[in-house]
């Protein structure tokens, strides 16, 4: 009797750290797929921003803020994972020079759980600064 005992206690085992690795492996490539999708999103949303009318100028490197709100909201909604609820704040958005600051918080629509009368849902949060870098030489 004593020897079944410990044979459904390492089944047991078993199967929570199966599912304690699928669920560290889903928060991780979650984490991941937003980290990029956040940098290349905010790289191609602040090229897609330029103003060329200034740069043909007075050669000033500068984006417009419009432009560059609409353009990421459109390329991200395009990425993004369906399963997924995402709150996009952003923070600061300086056209000269151009620079950037957002955080997307990733709500799981699995993921919840209730304490008393509050139910609280997990956030994963990613949050970047960027800068426009451009190969500049003046002769």
């Amino acid at each position: 009797m004593k020897e079944s005992f410990w044979a459904i206690m390492i089944v047991g085992l078993g199967i929570m750290s199966i599912f304690l690795v699928y669920y560290f492996q889903t928060v991780t490539n979650t984490s991941e797929h937003n980290y990029e999708l956040l940098k290349e999103t905010t790289e191609a949303a602040m090229f897609d921003a330029l103003d060329l009318a200034a740069y043909r100028n007075d050669e000033t490197v500068r984006i417009d803020q419009e432009k560059f709100v609409a353009s990421f909201l459109r390329r991200f909604a395009q990425d993004a994972t369906l399963s997924h609820t995402y709150k996009i704040s952003i923070y600061d958005v300086h056209e000269q020079p151009p620079k950037v600051s957002l955080k997307v918080d990733t709500f799981d629509m699995g993921v919840a759980f209730s304490l008393g009368t509050d139910q609280t849902r997990m956030a994963l949060s990613n949050r970047i600064d960027a800068i426009l870098e451009t190969k500049y030489e003046k002769d």
